[in-house]
């Protein structure tokens, strides 16, 4: 290392004598030489220059600073310095934040930057949440290690050592409908001289900036609530306190507030907002009823208040609606309502009042309104619905009602309207599952193919048709088909009737049908057909039965014989006695086959074969003393009569037989099959030779036509081909000459779009080559009259600065300091803040020494 140390302007260097241990500063700027004892431990290194509007603190600062001598550090102090000359730091001193110049001097520019700060500003509603280190006094203030306050803003703050920043603190904006809820964090009085303790919160409703204090906290920001007529709040205190409105609350205790008492409204500490309550609104015809009705402030529990529309009204806490709002019953003159007493009450609803004990039951006619008092419930029906209207009934229509103190049940018949008593109630009567399905197909259930199903059909209901349900409360009806009986059994009375058609069967609470089940097909099946009516006739069965000839031959014979009922009308007896046998088609098919089967088997097949019609009659109804054929068969058990047979066919069971039978009738076919073929064969021959000549005559026609048109074609081509060539030539020669003609002018057209593209690029380039010299011309202008304007600022700053030092210094000043010698001189500037460089230049207008002495000089002589 060299002992010659060169120390500039506004450097420092911190120089360690080994004999005394004691570290000097030098300052610059001057060329030390150091001693044999001497060494350099710190720098050179530049001074600390602190900016206007920054500070830094110093760490460690020194008390007494002597050449030469030990000085004094104040270990563990801060001192903080502002805006001024530059200072060298003392050995021992160091900045806080700032790199340890010690260890590297790499990049000198910028060992202290990040020590020099910037002075805090605090705007407006905005503060500095500070923090003494050690006690200190204030301003007057005692202030105690630990203490925390606020500098307010507007201000630019000057940090002390004795302080440190902890925070910017910002304000809260409180807009209009809004509020803070603070909460103290210790005991303090605050800017209002309230006394507040731990733990106590209000509300800031000013609005404006609000900027909390040192020891309040900012718990939650509050919206106003809007009270408009149409809304409330529903409010619950939390603990007890004294609301807006001088009331006191107790916790737990609930409230409504509405429009009449705030418009608006921010909750108080100790008050919570439940929820908002929407005003209960009554229209015509509508009312309601209110559970635990609020009376004088007070809820009165398990009571109950009917109001009525027209009105409004807010539910206070603790009140419901009971069912919500209710339509008033409006009552037509064919309606009603069945009403029942809850508890003992006098009635006012009619002209006469009346006293109702608990559990009676009554009718509320129209047409009037009606509002059900508390003590009052309706009675509904089985559907859910409440109004009872009029029943209308037309002829042979009726509903079944049991009376609910009886069980009694009855019928009530058209045409009439019918309105249910206040015991009375619809009673559904039930069938069982084959009935219904009978009576949707109209009385009767059976195959398709059966004959006696198109009886059902007239009698199909309409309403019952498709997949249509019954109602049950309804009369049961059935349209009795003509000429058939239906047979009705009353099963309380143990009795039966017999209804004729046609006629409509209406059946009572008690009564049902008497269900047939009869044979049917070929040959007859059991339980084929069920049915609910009898037909009566006269009608005609078949049937197909097999019998047996003596000669052991087997065959079937299809028949059909006619039917009727013999009875007198009017005797129940007969008229009950037609249904004594429940299948009355089987029984009579059954009769008529045993009795032709016993006739058969004692006659032989050729006998059989020749007079069957003879013997088949004689066999079912007899033949009496004179040999006379009987009229007809009765079975005196139900009534049923035979009158006449019809005999279908007769086939052999055997399939030989059959089969031969089969053979001659297919030959006597053939043969007749065959000259039919034959005179058909000859007549469409002859047919076909009178076309074929029609077809050839047409065909040489055809080809006269033809020759006729090719003639014509020929000279239609040998007319087109001349005018083809003429026209051809002539196109041609037109087209060239409009070839040449387009050419021409398209040439032309070329040329003077060049011509003018040319021009524009001209003009183009004419008018940048403009606007780039009048640029650069008024670029030039502009730099030349900035320039202008700095040396004439320049000029004005130094005359400026002179004029204004003279000023300071005065003229006792510069007097001095032409008296005093040039070291002392030079030390005085320097105390002013003159840099030496301007003090010893000689050609600078701050000379001061010949301006001193010049002064001086003139101030003498003058």
């Amino acid at each position: 290392m060299s002992d010659i140390v060169g120390i500039g302007p506004n450097q420092f260097v911190h120089v360690l004598n080994v004999t005394t241990s004691i570290t000097s500063l030098e300052i610059g700027p001057k060329t030390l030489v150091l001693q044999i004892n001497e060494l350099l431990t710190v720098g050179p290194l530049p001074c600390v220059v602190v900016p206007p509007g920054h500070y830094c603190i110093v760490k460690d600062p020194i008390r007494k600073y002597e050449l030469g001598k030990p000085c004094q550090l104040r270990h563990g102090h801060f001192e903080v310095r502002f805006h001024k000359e530059p200072f060298a730091l003392y050995p021992g001193e160091s900045l806080v934040d700032a790199e340890d110049f010690t260890k590297s001097c790499a990049g000198k520019e910028k060992t202290y930057l990040p020590a020099i700060k910037t002075l805090p500003v605090v705007k407006a509603h905005h503060a500095l949440l500070v923090m003494a280190r050690v006690d200190h006094d204030d301003g007057g203030e005692q202030r105690k290690a630990g203490d925390t306050w606020h500098v307010e803003g507007p201000v630019t703050y000057k940090p002390t050592a004795e302080v440190e920043i902890v925070s910017v603190i910002k304000p809260h904006v409180i807009n209009y409908g809004q509020a803070l809820r603070i909460q103290a964090k210790q005991d303090f009085i605050d800017r209002n001289d309230v006394q507040r303790v731990t733990g106590e919160e209000w509300l800031v409703k000013k609005p404006g900036a609000y900027l909390p204090g040192v020891y309040e906290q900012i718990v939650q920001v509050l919206n106003s609530y809007t009270l408009t007529q149409e809304d409330a709040l529903h409010l619950r205190a939390t603990q007890k306190f004294t609301d807006a409105l001088g009331i006191d609350r107790l916790a737990g205790e609930e409230w409504l507030l509405t429009c009449d008492q705030t418009e608006s409204y921010i909750p108080d500490v100790g008050v919570k907002v439940l929820k908002e309550i929407k005003k209960t609104v009554l229209e015509k015809n509508e009312y309601c009823v209110v559970v635990n009705p609020v009376k004088d402030g007070h809820c009165m529990l398990g009571q109950q208040e009917l109001r009525e529309g027209i009105t409004n009204f807010f539910l206070h806490p603790g009140e419901k609606l009971l069912q919500g709002i209710q339509k008033t019953f409006i009552l037509m003159e064919d309606q009603a309502l069945v009403v029942q007493a809850q508890d003992e009450f006098t009635d006012t609803s009619t002209s006469v009042m009346k006293k109702r004990h608990a559990g009676d039951r009554w009718l509320i006619r129209g047409p009037c309104t009606y509002v059900p008092p508390i003590q009052v419930k309706i009675i509904k029906k089985p559907d859910g619905s409440m109004v009872r209207s009029a029943i209308a009934l037309r002829e042979n229509e009726g509903i079944y009602i049991r009376h609910l103190q009886t069980g009694r049940v009855r019928a009530i018949m058209g045409p009439q309207s019918y309105l249910l008593q206040e015991y009375e109630e619809l009673w559904q009567k039930e069938l069982t599952p084959l009935l219904e399905d009978l009576l949707r197909h109209g009385g009767g259930q059976g195959g398709s193919n059966i004959r006696k199903m198109a009886y059902f059909e007239s009698s199909i209901e309409p309403s019952l048709s498709g997949n249509k349900t019954r109602d049950k409360t309804k009369v049961v009806t059935y349209r009795c088909p003509g000429n058939t009986a239906v047979q009705v059994y009353n099963y309380e009375k143990k009795t039966a009737r017999v209804v004729f058609g046609p006629n409509m069967v209406l059946l009572g609470p008690d009564e049902n049908f008497n269900i047939l089940s009869l044979s049917a097909g070929k040959p007859k099946k059991e339980n084929a057909l069920k049915t609910i009516c009898l037909m009566l006739g006269p009608d005609f069965m078949s049937d197909s039965i097999e019998v047996e000839t003596s000669d052991h031959a087997r065959l079937r014979i299809f028949l059909a014989f006619n039917n009727h009922f013999e009875f007198t009308h009017g005797i129940l007896e007969e008229e009950l006695k037609i249904f004594s046998v429940p299948d009355f088609i089987g029984f009579a098919c059954k009769q008529v086959g045993s009795r032709i089967r016993g006739v058969v088997a004692q006659t032989p097949f050729d006998t059989f074969h020749r007079y069957s019609a003879k013997i088949i009659r004689e066999a079912i109804f007899g033949v009496d003393k004179k040999g006379k054929i009987g009229a007809k068969l009765k079975f005196d058990v139900n009534g049923l009569c035979v009158t006449n047979i019809d005999i279908q066919s007769i086939e052999p069971v055997d399939t030989h037989m059959r089969d031969s039978l089969m053979k001659s009738v297919q030959m006597a076919i053939e043969i007749s099959t065959k000259s039919i073929e034959a005179t058909a064969f000859h007549e469409a021959r002859r047919i076909e030779q009178e076309a074929r000549g029609l077809l050839e005559r047409q065909k040489i026609l055809n080809e006269q036509a033809a020759e006729r048109s090719r003639n014509e074609l020929y000279e239609l081509k040998a007319v087109t081909a001349a005018v083809e060539s003429t026209g051809q030539a002539k196109a041609e020669a037109q087209a060239r000459a409009e070839k040449l003609l387009i050419e021409g002018r398209s040439e032309i057209e070329v040329a003077r779009l060049k011509a003018h593209a040319e021009e524009i690029e001209a003009n183009t380039e004419l008018e940048s080559l403009e606007e780039t010299r009048a640029a650069e011309l008024a670029y030039k202008s502009h730099q030349i009259e900035l320039e202008v304007n700095k040396s004439r600022d320049l000029v004005d700053i130094e005359v400026s600065q002179f004029s204004e030092m003279i000023n300071a210094l005065g003229a006792n000043t510069v007097a001095e300091i032409a008296k005093a010698g040039p070291q002392q001189q030079v030390d005085l500037l320097k105390g002013l803040g003159i840099e030496s460089t301007l003090i010893m230049s000689g050609d600078s207008p701050l000379n001061l020494f010949n301006v001193a002495q010049g002064l001086v000089g003139n101030g003498l002589n003058n």
